[in-house]
């Protein structure tokens, strides 16, 4: 969910035939339209295609099949062993607030990271923004 901005609903869906190298198809989409695609690194790419591998999936069988209740218990307690409280959806603001650290531009990370219709939604999960990093920011531009 992190590398790729997922919402949970989206990676309990996804099947082994929507896995195609680093693209996950994601089919009815919360957008309302046919289908989606999500980016994904290759190294997520990778250790997601041995795990289909290893678990000897069918293509039209969903690779996770557990319940959204039991999806949440596994993030919980992720964020329970590095100390911090985590829910599953912190993970999709936390791909959109790393990209947008790391300098990705704004609208990449709203239409292809987290594939909102509109800015203005994407704004609202990268949220505030301290005066200690605006600084580094600023230093960064004129240096």
């Amino acid at each position: 969910m992190a590398r790729g901005g997922m919402r949970i609903g989206e990676v309990l869906k996804l099947r082994a035939c929507d896995v195609q190298d680093r693209k996950l198809i994601i089919h009815d989409p919360k957008s309302g339209t046919d289908q989606e695609i999500i980016f994904i690194p290759q190294k997520v790419s990778d250790r997601l295609k041995e795990y289909i591998r290893a678990n000897k999936f069918n293509t039209h069988v969903r690779i996770f099949p557990i319940c959204y209740e039991a999806a949440r218990t596994i993030v919980r307690k992720a964020g329970h062993l590095v100390g911090i409280h985590l829910r599953p959806h912190d993970l999709r603001r936390y791909a959109a607030t790393h990209a947008s650290r790391c300098g990705v531009p704004l609208e990449i990370v709203s239409k292809v990271i987290l594939r909102h219709s509109n800015l203005a939604t994407t704004q609202m999960y990268l949220g505030k923004i301290s005066d200690a990093e605006a600084m580094k920011w600023i230093e960064n531009m004129y240096a």
